[in-house]
């Protein structure tokens, strides 16, 4: 997959096992899926709340089956959920507008696009996003399901800490200082490739979740090696064109490509 960028652009790339990928995928001949935010069909997330739940665009798996699953999720402004856990963890980026995710005793902090966060299974917690931000939007990703929601008085410790990583608080690497990267020189009077590792092991063969920063204009190609590469737009106008096609596709924030086995 080749992708060139028109502005600063946020890209996530997970490397995950196999799994189905939804039925509004464009493939080409070099088993590369792409799906435009314009195709992504939404529904309620918990249909129990009518049009007060957030709305959930599946871009690959099943939310409702036992596989890992990427989803956007889009708040209505002002939207506040009551204290609540889940049946398993999941891990969200914050596309647009301003999110709110912690314990329901906790101050408001407000994350904005770019912002990540985990959500571990069976902890109290609410969600909320702010009125006067327009559209709140995030990716989220889980590693197995059903993701279902379900009330605080059956919470329970798993183990696990909930991170909350505001935009401005993300590290960023150099593509150059990563070993494994051929990374192209700094363009002119600009910054070269940057990364952020969010998840995982970045070795080779181990499952991940990494933030891909790209430079305006830059062209480069990325590559998932033997196992699937999902790459979810989070900021920016990016461009992707696979080796095998003529024409380029734009993709805005919400869509995705992913390149199989």
């Amino acid at each position: 997959m080749r992708y060139s960028s028109q502005a600063i652009a946020s890209v996530f790339a997970a490397t995950l096992t196999a799994t189905s990928v939804s039925a509004q995928d464009q493939k080409s001949a070099e088993g590369v899926q792409v799906v435009p935010s314009s195709a992504v069909e939404f529904q309620p997330l918990n249909p129990a709340r009518g049009d007060a739940s957030p709305q959930a665009g599946v871009l690959w798996g099943d939310i409702r089956e036992d596989v890992p699953t990427g989803t956007i999720i889009r708040f209505k402004p002002g939207f506040s959920s009551p204290p609540h856990i889940h049946n398993i963890t999941y891990r969200a980026v914050v596309i647009s507008g301003a999110v709110h995710n912690d314990d329901p005793s906790a101050e408001l902090m407000w994350m904005g696009s770019g912002s990540f966060w985990t959500q571990p299974a069976g902890a109290s917690h609410i969600t909320a996003v702010r009125e006067d931000a327009g559209l709140s939007s995030a990716f989220l990703e889980i590693q197995e399901g059903p993701y279902l929601v379900q009330p605080k008085d059956r919470a329970f410790a798993n183990g696990e800490f909930p991170v909350n990583v505001e935009a401005d608080n993300i590290v960023w690497i150099d593509a150059g200082d990563v070993s494994w990267v051929d990374a192209p020189g700094a363009l002119e009077g600009e910054n070269g490739p940057q990364m952020a590792f969010l998840w995982g092991n970045p070795s080779e063969g181990e499952r991940n979740g990494t933030f891909l920063r790209l430079p305006s204009g830059f062209k480069g190609a990325i590559a998932g090696g033997d196992n699937w590469l999902r790459a979810v737009v989070i900021q920016g106008a990016v461009t992707h064109q696979t080796t095998a096609a003529e024409d380029s596709t734009p993709l805005d924030p919400g869509a995705i490509s992913v390149r199989s086995r």
